[in-house]
């Protein structure tokens, strides 16, 4: 038993010894082929040598065409040739300075500096001007921050002749002066203040004018010569009084009487405003004949487009004048509730606005609003 173990183990090797020689002679002749393809190569690029410059020579592959470039500096998609550099500026930058320059810095120089990627600095050159080219300051903003005002006050400042600008006076609202300018405010303009005012006006009565002209020549007439002599009201009259002056409470072009206007929007909206309850007092010229108990209609009786009226106050002043007190007027309302208890109206003329009264104002003259009237 101990025998036949070694047999087959020698058996074995035997075989393994035959067929790793037979694979050895196989080999052989596949080296030496392989030696003979390599010798048939063409040597790389590294032993065939590199042409002067470092450059590899192109290979030109048959069958494809070489591409071609344009020439350097011209667009390969539009064709456009770029601008040249500037050789003037390229000269300046590379001329030395000169002590006088060296001592002023440069324009560039001045601008923001641009970090490049190794740590330089560099400075960009400054680009064409975009846009329209910027305005000279107004006058009135100079004077507010300069005196540190508001822009109503530096135009009335500039109005009455409170600031100069080069040792010139200037008095137009909207000039334009230089920043640099030398602006100078008198003393005056440092005392006086602004108060809004409200001014009483009398409409004269023409009737051949409309409504809406007629205001506008009411306003015309708020002039220093048309103001009442008598008027018991301090201070003098100031351009910036008609500033923002609004009406307050409109007439029809058949009435005449009083008119105010006002800067202060507290009494505008007491005069106009949905929820105003101020008395408003008319006097009445009238013709014809009075209904029975044609007073107690015009007090708290008639309706007017299906609305019925509010409560009035009417008496007689004479035989052919009528006073009336109502807390609202529409169009022509006093004047239709006349003609419905058979009176016609000639003439109507508005006296007073709650506490404030026209009194002997003449027609087409104002004064101010005193400071002991109230609305």
């Amino acid at each position: 038993m101990a025998t036949k173990p070694a047999q087959s183990f020698r058996k074995d090797t035997a075989n393994t010894t035959g067929s790793s020689g037979s694979q050895l002679d196989r080999a052989v002749p596949l080296a030496s082929a392989e030696r003979k393809n390599s010798a048939d190569r063409p040597p790389p690029a590294a032993d065939r040598g590199t042409p002067a410059g470092g450059e590899r020579a192109r290979i030109d592959r048959p069958g494809k065409p070489a591409r071609v470039h344009p020439p350097r500096g011209i667009a390969r998609s539009t064709g456009v040739r770029a601008a040249p550099p500037d050789r003037q500026a390229a000269d300046r930058d590379e001329r030395p300075p000169t002590d006088r320059q060296a001592s002023v810095p440069s324009t560039a120089a001045c601008q923001e500096a641009v970090e490049t990627p190794h740590g330089e600095t560099s400075t960009t050159p400054p680009g064409p001007q975009r846009g329209l080219p910027k305005e000279s300051p107004r006058l009135s903003k100079l004077v507010s921050q300069l005196a540190q005002c508001s822009r109503r006050e530096a135009d009335e400042w500039i109005e009455n002749g409170w600031v100069s600008v080069d040792g010139t006076v200037v008095n137009r609202l909207g000039a334009r002066v230089n920043p640099k300018a030398t602006v100078e405010i008198k003393d005056a303009a440092s005392k006086h203040q602004i108060e809004s005012v409200t001014i009483v006006f009398n409409k004269p009565l023409d009737p051949a004018t409309p409504a809406d002209e007629g205001l506008e020549t009411a306003a015309t007439l708020i002039r220093p010569d048309t103001r009442w002599a008598e008027d018991g009201a301090t201070g003098t009259f100031q351009a910036a009084h008609l500033r923002g002056l609004a009406l307050a409470g409109k007439l029809d072009a058949e009435e005449h009487g009083m008119l105010v206007f006002t800067q202060e929007g507290s009494v505008a909206r007491r005069l106009t405003g949905g929820g105003a309850r101020l008395e408003k007092e008319y006097h009445l010229h009238v013709e014809g004949d009075l209904v029975a108990d044609g007073l107690d209609l015009l007090r708290h009786g008639l309706s007017l487009d299906n609305v019925k009226l509010e409560r009035a106050q009417v008496s007689w002043l004479s035989e052919q004048q009528l006073r009336f007190v109502v807390h609202e007027n529409r169009k022509r309302q006093i004047q239709r509730g006349c003609e419905l208890v058979g009176l016609r109206v000639t003439d109507i003329k508005r006296v007073r606005i709650g506490g404030v009264s026209l009194g002997k104002l003449p027609p087409g003259q104002w004064r101010y609003l005193r400071p002991d009237e109230r609305f």
